[in-house]
């Protein structure tokens, strides 16, 4: 299984287009130990989501293989606060360093050059590699990167699917001339993206029907799927791809549903197959 790379904004650190999420993840070490095995070696999480111990876990014996992403809290942004919510987050995580720590959610109470110092502080210091942010409009991210003083914002982190594509009217765009790589969460739309997932567990057939029984789109996904001979999961997660500067993080809580994920990288959709789903799922 090949899962092809993308540059992480300007810096020269490349990344699998497919990584691990683990926003609401209950699926223990092993899923995780799994995708890093085949190529999936980002693994994205946050303070919020309570993952960062099972992260620790997975990550034990293999560090130097893994690429580690989280997030402080949007309410824990004044400076003191970001630099204990990281040395809470290492020691979680059990590593001495974060490979990329990002900035949750805005949050219009704290300056943002205040809260943008700590992450540069914790640059200087070395407990943390880049600096990105999440949830972030153009307007914040504008904020976000003129507050910098020292080391570039290298990525913000948004909900990206077929079903949910507001971004590319101004934020893609923005991170794409700007050198900033776009983590797209949620990028299967909580499982509705995957009617048919190869293990059969993200929704049964029957379920999946009702599910998405009003969204003409699912036609045309089962349709590309059988033309590719992929699933209707790893043709939504290959679109979303397909975009320059795009990372998808899917979750999946067995060793099967990540085999799936992961097989979304590593060939390409036609351009005619990427018209149809522009077609069927619009902006």
């Amino acid at each position: 299984m090949t899962i092809n790379q993308k540059q992480l904004g300007g810096t020269d650190v490349m990344l699998p287009e497919i990584g691990l999420g683990t926003w609401k993840y209950r699926g223990g070490a092993e899923p995780l130990r799994h995708g890093v095995k085949l190529g999936a070696f980002l693994i994205d999480t946050a303070e919020m989501y309570r993952t960062e111990d099972v992260v620790g876990e997975a990550v034990r014996g293999m560090r130097d293989r893994v690429f580690i992403a989280t997030k402080v809290l949007g309410g824990h942004l004044r400076y003191d606060q970001v630099l204990g919510a990281a040395e809470k987050s290492l020691r979680l995580l059990g590593v001495d360093c974060i490979d990329l720590y990002q900035v949750h959610w805005p949050n219009s109470r704290v300056p943002i050059s205040e809260t943008m110092r700590a992450m540069e502080r914790l640059v200087d210091t070395g407990q943390v590699r880049y600096i990105g942010v999440s949830n972030f409009s153009v307007e914040e991210m504008e904020e976000a990167r003129a507050a910098m003083t020292k080391h570039p914002i290298v990525s913000n982190q948004v909900v990206y699917s077929l079903k949910r594509r507001g971004i590319e009217r101004d934020v893609l765009p923005y991170c794409q001339r700007n050198r900033m790589t776009v983590l797209a969460y949620t990028p299967l739309a909580s499982g509705s993206l995957a009617p048919d997932s190869a293990s059969g567990g993200r929704k049964t057939p029957g379920r999946a029907a009702r599910l998405m029984g009003r969204n003409q789109g699912i036609e045309t996904l089962q349709g590309i799927a059988n033309e590719t001979g992929k699933t209707p999961a790893q043709v939504a997660l290959n679109w979303c791809v397909s975009h320059p500067g795009v990372i998808a993080i899917p979750k999946s809580n067995s060793l099967a549903r990540t085999e799936e994920n992961c097989g979304a990288s590593g060939w390409y959709l036609s351009s005619e197959q990427l018209d149809r789903l522009d077609h069927t799922f619009p902006v």
